[in-house]
């Protein structure tokens, strides 16, 4: 896996933390939400994560150790995140198998003939 130069994500995450100070600040300001949403766009990329908080965080991190550790951290989290997809996928197909098991007939009531149904008022 390629990793990014240490100096490059330090800058994209002071730029990530500056703008999100700003936004903070003035969150109805289009333009400061625009620039914020970008720089964590950008950690995003960098990083390889999906959401800019867990960017942010794996950018902490990824300052905070060597690249051999950061690799192997990833790896026991991508192994985590597989293990916790397989188990939503082993309950989503009992719930599928669930629904698709036959259920029992619920008990049909019966009308009498319609001979017996008539009133005696209605002769």
């Amino acid at each position: 896996m390629l990793l990014p130069a240490k100096a490059e994500v330090a800058r994209q995450l002071r730029r990530y933390r500056a703008w999100e100070r700003v936004m903070l600040a003035a969150p109805n300001d289009r333009t400061v939400r625009t620039t914020f949403e970008d720089s964590g766009y950008t950690l995003c990329v960098l990083m390889g994560k999906r959401c800019a908080r867990e960017a942010a965080d794996a950018a902490e991190r990824y300052l905070r150790t060597n690249q051999v550790a950061y690799l192997q951290e990833q790896q026991v989290t991508r192994l985590q995140e597989q293990q916790v997809t397989c188990l939503q996928d082993q309950q989503v197909t009992r719930l599928q198998e669930q629904n698709e098991r036959p259920r029992p007939a619920a008990a049909v009531r019966r009308r009498p003939p319609a001979a017996e149904r008539r009133s005696p008022a209605g002769r």
